[in-house]
């Protein structure tokens, strides 16, 4: 018998091509393809909210619920209610909340009644004296998986802020999550086990689902990425992604702060001739970070990425869309907060049918949406409609705070390039480098004239740590006492 004659060179090539990127992919965000899934896109509160109390109401074995902010309002007690009633019922329910997340939102006897009714309530990272700035590491995820049988991953947190008011006039926060039925529970449950293992004694190993004896419900193919800090799997795969776009790459982001790499990124596809758009709220809850946000439209824009600001309350989505074929949702968003910083979780999903909707998402939303332009003059200008005449615009205001945030990233990168001399700077920027060596020579001259007060801080941030350390190392040493006398039965334990 003949051998059986090679595949033709175009179809060889674009079988390895695949097996490549898909190596590449999960290797990049250490997450494997999964296939096998169903998924259903669910916008705002309005879809999320009742899919979520339909799975919950369900639940026979087990709850996992993880969210970085659960509100004590209507809604956060209506959740809190059917958790209560099913621990009640004998479903083991665990429930994940983050301390700085729920820091002045959810009162000490919200958890206790939880806890009263059988609910395993754990708090990410509380503020603890012998760890300083521990509290700075936050669990951002949003999940929930009921019985291993379906998951969500979204954006949305529990409150109403994402319900809304109709009767007040009050528009619900918008915010995208998604229902995930397959073998990809398995990943999803894991990651839940990874940061509630951090929390206190682990999960059962036989509560965790096995991908692998999860039969297939539907043909979607998509990765679940459990970021954890310092690992910055997801800020390698945006930046893949928006590099190997060809066509299209859709952005939503709550708050965006992009790093100088990531925006490097966008503006050299956008120069390639990729459609690169960006949604970022008009409005936000954390002012600050629109002053921030804004300072970099002006290097997107000039490279063709269009940048628009949502008209309504907030937009608190964090999305994104290539070319038809790929899409993400989750928890992440683009800063290195959640690149670097937190736990995050988002799903990467390879799906056209998938990728469409998402993109049908995104063109309604740029509905309720005024895009950011460039005025002749060059200057940043939100556009207010078209006429005869050409485009309508008004200036972009900022306010104190957006003004200061401009200020500062331009102060940073202006300073380090004038220390490091990495780059030639111009004359625009004599008014950075005057200000920041005007503010250097009022600290020094702070320190030289007031030196107690100006000391005080240090003084107490380094006591503080100090402190920190000798109780962790009192610690480190009675741990290692009691591992010895259990290793010594001639040892008494007093």
């Amino acid at each position: 018998m003949e051998p059986a004659s090679p595949l033709p060179w175009s179809r060889e090539t674009a079988l390895l091509t695949r097996q490549l990127a898909e190596q590449i992919f999960s290797r990049t965000a250490g997450a494997p393809l999964v296939s096998g899934n169903a998924v259903r896109l669910l916008k705002d509160a309005e879809e999320n909210y009742p899919a979520w109390l339909e799975a919950l109401r369900s639940a026979r074995r087990t709850i996992h619920f993880e969210s970085y902010i659960i509100h004590e309002d209507e809604v956060g007690r209506q959740f809190g209610e059917l958790l209560r009633e099913k621990a009640r019922e004998g479903v083991k329910v665990r429930l994940l909340y983050d301390w700085v997340g729920g820091l002045g939102k959810t009162s000490r006897r919200f958890w206790n009644r939880l806890r009263e009714a059988g609910v395993e309530v754990r708090c990410f990272n509380p503020l603890r004296w012998d760890s300083p700035l521990g509290w700075i590491t936050r669990d951002h995820r949003k999940m929930i998986a009921v019985d291993g049988e379906v998951a969500f991953v979204t954006g949305l947190c529990l409150g109403r802020r994402w319900a809304g008011d109709p009767a007040r006039g009050i528009e619900p926060w918008r915010d995208t999550g998604v229902e995930i039925k397959g073998p990809a529970l398995a990943d999803i449950e894991r990651t839940f086990a990874e940061v509630w293992a951090t929390t206190g004694p682990p999960l059962p190993p036989a509560e965790i689902p096995v991908r692998e004896l999860i039969p297939p419900v539907g043909e979607v193919a998509l990765r679940v990425i459990g970021t954890v800090p310092a690992t910055a799997g997801l800020y390698r795969l945006d930046q893949l992604i928006a590099t190997l776009a060809r066509r299209t790459l859709w952005l939503t982001d709550a708050y965006f702060v992009g790093s100088t790499s990531y925006l490097q990124v966008l503006r050299a596809a956008a120069r390639d001739g990729v459609d690169v758009r960006l949604l970022v709220p008009g409005t936000t809850d954390i002012p600050i970070l629109r002053g921030f946000s804004r300072a970099v439209y002006q290097p997107l824009l000039e490279f063709g990425v269009r940048v628009f600001e949502w008209d309504g309350s907030m937009v608190h989505a964090k999305t994104a869309v290539a070319d038809g074929r790929w899409a993400r949702v989750g928890s992440s968003n683009l800063n290195i907060a959640s690149w670097v910083g937190n736990y995050e979780l988002d799903v990467a999903v390879e799906d056209e049918s998938f990728a469409r909707a998402m993109e049908t998402m995104y063109l309604e939303d740029l509905s309720h949406c005024t895009e950011v332009v460039l005025s002749r003059r060059g200057k940043v200008r939100l556009a207010e409609a078209r006429n005869d005449r050409g485009l309508m615009e008004k200036p972009l205001a900022s306010g104190s705070v957006g003004r200061a945030g401009v200020r500062a990233i331009g102060l940073g990168g202006t300073v380090g390039a004038a220390i490091t001399n990495h780059r030639v700077l111009g004359p625009a920027e004599a008014r950075v480098t005057a200000t920041a060596g005007l503010l250097l020579l009022l600290v020094a001259l702070t320190f030289f004239f007031w030196p107690w007060w100006a000391a005080l801080p240090l003084v107490f941030i380094c006591a503080w740590i100090g402190l920190a350390l000798l109780i962790r190392t009192a610690n480190l040493l009675w741990k290692k006492k009691r591992h010895d006398q259990e290793d010594d039965p001639k040892l008494e334990i007093v």
